[in-house]
């Protein structure tokens, strides 16, 4: 008879196997278990602390309340931000209530995650928007204005350090990361509570539908605010228009670049009036009309150009000043660079990147189309390259690291203004040259934070910068007041004072019968310091020698001397290259868009 011996499964063979019982589970396999884990143990803790767990729901409840609530009336300006803006009923909480009541679950948890992903995304734009209007002036413009927050970080680390910047920045990221991810969560948090209690969830949408439309129809207010609001989506649509809007400005403005009233007129034609003549076209950064009329900075500013124009006539030169108004505001100097040199309105990113692109003529292109000048520029906020020289005519550029400082930094500036104009005086206008020159110098001792402020030395003490060793050591940290407006203010004035005092000297001292000046602001300081209510208007100046220079512009009225007059003439700033080329007798020959 034969023995039957019982089944045994063969021994496995080394190697891989698959699917056997020892086999490690796949990793999508693990994370669920893990997930249903975790799942049974909050179950099992819920079981054995329900007061706790139901203080954490209702704490959890109505976080989420409030976090959409206040997403959905949080302003888009510091200024706004007041309790009574929340004090009202938004209609896009009613409106998304009734839409989540009425789905079945998948589609009303999908449909309440992308409400509150959309909410966070807003929430970000808001604050966004916050932060441009209180430093440009301006709203955030989503499809320009990524590239600044670059310029931000940089901004940062030269005010407070890198350390302070990259903290920020990882701030920023988390911040904006956990507001989509906390906001999406909040939202379906809600969701499925009116769907827990849909009857009396319903109840409570029709009433906040009625007392909203009630409020609408009678105009009630709380605090001089509508109770009714649709906040909300007045901001998206606004982001939206934004949009479309930059993207028409875009093709508008490239046809507009191209047309140019001397676009077709001979160097020998272009500023006849001016041969001869050494030609300096300079801006102080954000030299604003704030700082010759806000009462904290205007006495201390005011004596300066007063001493200055002083100084100025015993030396021989006389000046007429006006106002003009930036195409930029509180930053981005570029932009009214640009805008004063090209004759055009460049008031944002994607405006400037298309006339830079282009042939338009600038005018200090306009004296090296002539042949009869030599064209440089004195850059000292550069510090990389810098292609735009050749669209603005310039033979030679020098920037941070071309005129040997070697002094310290005072904060984002690279070298104050004394040592900048002394290497400009050193390496270009104090040399023995065959043709007159045309420079643009960019002066920056004046750019926020405004700490510390540089002050004057002796011009022969100047040296290479060392001397500034101990000034910037002793002088006021940027994280002292970077965050008091009334120091802001005190520390901004006082940098307009060096800045233009800088300038003024050395006008005085080593200008010549031939010297003509042409300096203004490129902006106005932030709104922390102009206010918010401020204008856009920066002062501007032409200094010279000659009687015939100043003779030339009798027609555009402006007032004597450094100080322009409350009342003296506003031009926008795009319009003085016409002016300025028309006054010195160019002759149009226009090119057509």
């Amino acid at each position: 008879m034969p023995v039957i011996t019982p089944f045994r499964r063969p021994p496995r063979p080394t190697g891989d196997a698959p699917d056997g019982p020892d086999t490690p589970a796949p990793a999508p396999l693990d994370a669920l278990r893990s997930l249903w884990a975790r799942l049974a143990r909050r179950r099992a803790w819920r079981t054995r602390h329900p007061r706790a767990a139901r203080v954490v729901r209702r704490v959890t409840t109505a976080l989420s309340a409030i976090l959409v609530l206040g997403a959905l009336l949080l302003p888009n300006t510091l200024v706004a931000v007041e309790p009574s803006r929340f004090a009202r009923i938004p209609a896009e909480a009613v409106v998304a209530a009734v839409l989540l009541l009425c789905l079945p679950r998948v589609p009303r948890l999908v449909a309440a995650a992308l409400f509150g992903t959309a909410l966070g995304a807003l929430t970000v734009l808001n604050l966004l928007d916050m932060g441009f209007t209180e430093y440009l002036g301006r709203s955030f413009n989503l499809v320009l204005d990524w590239g600044l927050l670059d310029d931000a970080q940089s901004f940062v680390a030269d005010s407070m350090g890198g350390a302070a910047a990259t903290w920020a920045a990882v701030g920023a990221v988390v911040l904006a990361a956990s507001l989509l991810v906390v906001m999406a969560l909040a939202a379906v948090r809600l969701g499925e509570l009116l769907a827990a209690h849909r009857e009396r969830a319903a109840r409570g949408a029709l009433m906040a539908a009625t007392v909203w439309m009630t409020c609408v129809a009678l105009g009630v207010q709380t605090f001089g605010v509508p109770v009714a609001t649709t906040s909300a989506s007045r901001a998206a649509e606004a982001q939206a228009h934004r949009v479309v809007d930059t993207l028409r400005d875009e093709a508008a403005f490239a046809k507009e670049a191209k047309a140019d009233r001397f676009g077709a007129t001979p160097g020998a034609e272009l500023v006849p009036d001016l041969r001869g003549k050494d030609m300096i076209f300079t801006f102080i950064e954000s030299y604003g009309r704030s700082a010759i009329e806000d009462p904290v900075m205007a006495p201390g500013v005011g004596r300066t150009l007063d001493a200055s124009t002083g100084a100025l006539a015993k030396a021989g030169f006389h000046a007429r000043s006006g106002w003009l108004t930036s195409a930029t505001y509180g930053g981005s100097s570029w932009l009214g660079h640009s805008t004063f040199l090209s004759g055009l309105w460049v008031d944002n990113q994607q405006r400037y990147r298309t006339v830079t692109a282009g042939d338009h003529l600038t005018l200090t292109k306009a004296f090296g189309k002539t042949g009869d000048w030599d064209t440089v520029g004195v850059m000292p906020g550069v510090q990389k390259a810098w292609p735009e020289a050749d669209w603005y005519g310039l033979d030679k550029v020098y920037d941070a690291s071309d005129v040997g400082y070697r002094g310290p930094k005072f904060s984002w500036s690279t070298m104050p203004d004394q040592y900048a104009l002394e290497a400009f005086q050193r390496l270009e206008h104090g040399r023995k040259r065959d043709r007159p020159l045309m420079a643009e110098v960019i002066l920056t001792s004046s750019h926020q934070p405004w700490a510390p402020v540089p002050r004057m030395v002796g011009w022969d003490e100047v040296g290479d910068g060392s001397v500034y060793d101990g000034i910037e050591a002793a002088g006021v940290k940027a994280s002292d007041i970077i965050t008091d407006s009334a120091r802001s203010k005190e520390e901004y004035g006082r940098s307009i004072q060096y800045s233009v005092t800088s300038l003024t000297e050395w006008l005085e001292r080593y200008g010549t019968d031939d010297t003509v000046l042409v300096f203004l602001g490129d902006h106005q300081p932030l709104a922390r310091v102009s206010g918010d209510k401020a204008s856009r208007d920066v002062p501007v100046s032409i200094v010279a020698k000659d009687p015939k220079v100043l003779d030339a512009i009798d027609d555009w009225n402006w007032t004597e001397g450094l100080k322009p007059a409350e009342d003296a003439p506003v031009w926008r700033m795009s319009s003085f290259r016409d002016r300025f080329l028309t006054a010195y007798g160019s002759v149009p020959h226009p090119t057509q868009g």
